[in-house]
């Protein structure tokens, strides 16, 4: 059985971060989201994947390749035109296996899949539903499940009281092949709103169970920096590089920390970075592979990738930085979310 990776995305609402890179590119503990699925997957025995790309698919294809340096597999079904999420399961169809595994690549998850496949074959219907369960369902489109826990409809963005339930599409889905037939050619196609409905009424067997483990949508900037802040707090329990001290800190290797810096935790250093004299980084930093921080820096709550240079005496609160970023020294930043050609965003 394969998992199909959804990757395409425009990231729309990470920009600028995502202007000229794919979202789940995007760089969660210092390694692109993507990269950390796959592992997550490969280690449930997922060795086959095919990922659906086209906001610069050369950016996925050109750092996975034909996936032998995770031990895996991976195919491109690239899409030409925007599709949904429907649709670009349907331009992938040649690749898939006749039972197959849906992931929505732009959710940084930890979901054991096993017992959702098990409870696929148990119930014998075409399509399962990994589902997930929020304090505030008014956001997203809402399910209704009956007894058998069938899905009856989704209720989308409902007022708080009208909501069937907390219960949400997490993103992650076990497929019968043959419910493809139902999805058009050729044209977009969305899977909430027209597929699943119509997959519902022709009574083909469309099941949600709720997932166990983080599960956490990093399409906005206020939670993508959520994600890295549950990650250094252990909510979330994803691999984190580095060597860590047992007091949350965690350090990379060839790192140069100068006199009198302070690294205040929970905070992660990325590999070969330079940190100035008496420069005080945490809590809550996130610093990528190959960045130089000048002296006299403050940085807390605040997301850099790789290759930035932060020079002298610069306050930094609650950003993010994308890759390859200097900044001239003497300036105080916050809520400030730029990437490598200045744009800035509050």
């Amino acid at each position: 059985m394969n998992a199909l990776l959804l990757a395409g995305g425009l990231g729309t609402r990470l920009r600028p971060l995502t202007e000229h890179l794919p979202k789940p590119m995007a760089l969660v503990a210092n390694r692109p989201w993507l990269e950390h699925l796959v592992i997550h997957l490969k280690n449930q025995g997922i060795r086959d994947f095919v990922m659906a790309v086209k906001h610069y698919p050369e950016h996925i294809r050109n750092y996975f390749g034909d996936g032998s340096k995770w031990g895996v597999s991976i195919r491109y079904a690239v899409e030409q035109t925007l599709r949904g999420t429907a649709g670009a399961i349907k331009n992938a169809e040649s690749y898939l296996d006749d039972r197959f595994i849906v992931v929505n690549a732009d959710i940084v998850h930890e979901v054991h899949l096993l017992p959702l496949l098990e409870y696929h074959l148990q119930h014998g219907g075409e399509v399962t539903i990994g589902l997930t369960e929020v304090d505030d369902p008014t956001q997203y489109g809402v399910v209704e499940q009956d007894r058998l826990d069938r899905i009856l409809r989704f209720v989308e963005k409902p007022r708080l009281e009208e909501a069937p339930s907390r219960r949400i599409n997490a993103g992650i889905y076990v497929m019968e092949k043959k419910a493809l037939r139902y999805i058009p050619e050729d044209r977009e196609v969305s899977i909430e709103r027209e597929t699943f409905p119509l997959l519902i009424r022709e009574q083909v067997g469309v099941y949600g169970q709720v997932i166990s483990g983080y599960w956490m949508d990093m399409g906005t900037k206020e939670r993508y920096r959520k994600i890295h802040w549950d990650l250094l707090n252990r909510t979330c329990r994803l691999p984190i590089p580095g060597r860590e001290n047992g007091s949350g800190i965690w350090l990379g290797d060839d790192c140069e920390i100068g006199p009198g810096a302070l690294l205040v935790p929970p905070v992660l250093i990325g590999n070969n970075v330079k940190i100035g004299e008496r420069s005080i980084i945490g809590p809550f930093a996130v610093i990528g592979d190959d960045c130089e921080i000048g002296r006299h820096v403050r940085c807390s709550e605040t997301i850099m990738w790789d290759r930035c240079k932060i020079n002298d005496a610069i306050h930094l609160n609650n950003c993010i930085f994308g890759y390859g970023l200097e900044l001239g020294s003497r300036q105080i930043l916050h809520e400030a979310v730029m990437n490598r050609m200045g744009a800035m965003q509050a």
